[in-house]
């Protein structure tokens, strides 16, 4: 495993965040922990929302997705990482690497513009009420998923691929919870300077395109707000997009702590951002859009109540 090109036979070792058996079990229970609230939270976000004709809204067709997404997005690489704290073989074959590497990439990406079409979505419901049903058609809303989808899985096969053509050398010890790409680069002993390129080239069109969007989505949403006479309008309208703008902010801030940084300075610390934005946010979401949300609170109400019922009979 020391020196020369990585074959499809070879492997990395994930060592995660510590090497102590002692905080390895404490890690364990803690990201089970995260784990079973974020399946458990996403799935009853979906659940409510299909199965409660009156939330069949754009609005709405955009969270269920989201939250499909962070479902997909921890399952890809939480399970690993309770095998590996676990156990005493920490290794992931290449293969497996970087299908790992492909649907993080990907599902980080879809998560961005999900949350960039939700902002267009609360833009024309607050500044254009009247056209909102025509404006967020559902044929629309269709087509918007789809170029999400699309581009996403390209952004993920775009990385993926280049990937295969780095060559690792030496030690292939990854002090990390995941293939993640910034990691996998360091380790590289070739040229990386044309993945490097097309990884800051792909992010601005990715991320940072939606990202000024969503800023400039926000900034026409807050002055409509405030042309609002009443302060019972201003609140109803601001409570809304609250709930989707702490996200956005916990998804950017987190993944900007990681990633707005040179490839040569990023280090184990960065592990900790990493969990935020991989782990965290995605078990977060389900709280943020139900807290103050009487709509869900009534979707979750329900559903619940019909399972109990269920029992019973």
């Amino acid at each position: 495993m020391d020196g020369g090109n990585q074959s499809k036979g070879s492997e990395f070792l994930l060592l995660g965040m510590s090497e102590s058996p002692e905080q390895q079990r404490i890690l364990f229970w803690m990201f089970l922990s995260m784990y079973l609230v974020t399946v458990v939270g996403n799935a009853l976000i979906i659940l409510a929302i299909t199965s409660d004709s009156r939330l069949h809204t754009p609005m709405y067709f955009f969270l269920v997705n989201l939250s499909f997404t962070d479902l997909f997005f921890v399952t890809n690489t939480i399970p690993k990482m309770l095998v590996n704290l676990q156990s005493q073989n920490k290794a992931i074959a290449y293969a497996g690497c970087l299908t790992q590497l492909y649907f993080l990439v990907s599902l980080v990406a879809l998560d961005n513009l999900i949350l960039a079409v939700m902002a267009y979505d609360r833009y024309v419901a607050i500044c254009h009420p009247l056209h909102y049903v025509t404006a967020m058609s559902p044929g629309l809303c269709i087509l918007l998923l789809s170029l999400c989808w699309v581009f996403s899985v390209l952004y993920g096969l775009i990385h993926t691929l280049l990937m295969t053509r780095v060559t690792f050398c030496g030690s292939r010890k990854i002090h990390y919870l995941f293939c993640e790409m910034y990691v996998l680069l360091r380790l590289a002993c070739s040229n990386i300077h044309v993945n490097h390129t097309v990884l800051v080239a792909t992010g601005c069109f990715i991320f940072l395109i939606p990202l000024g969007f969503m800023i400039t989505s926000y900034a026409r949403i807050v002055r409509a707000i405030l042309r609002i006479p009443s302060a019972t309008g201003k609140y109803k309208a601001f409570s809304t997009c609250a709930s989707h703008l702490a996200v956005v902010s916990l998804f950017y801030g987190t993944l900007g702590m990681v990633y707005l940084q040179p490839l040569q300075t990023y280090s184990m610390k960065d592990s900790v951002a990493t969990v935020m934005y991989a782990v965290v946010t995605p078990m977060m979401n389900p709280f943020i859009y139900s807290l103050k949300n009487k709509d869900m609170h009534g979707a979750l109400g329900r559903l619940l109540q019909g399972k109990a019922f269920w029992k019973l009979t």
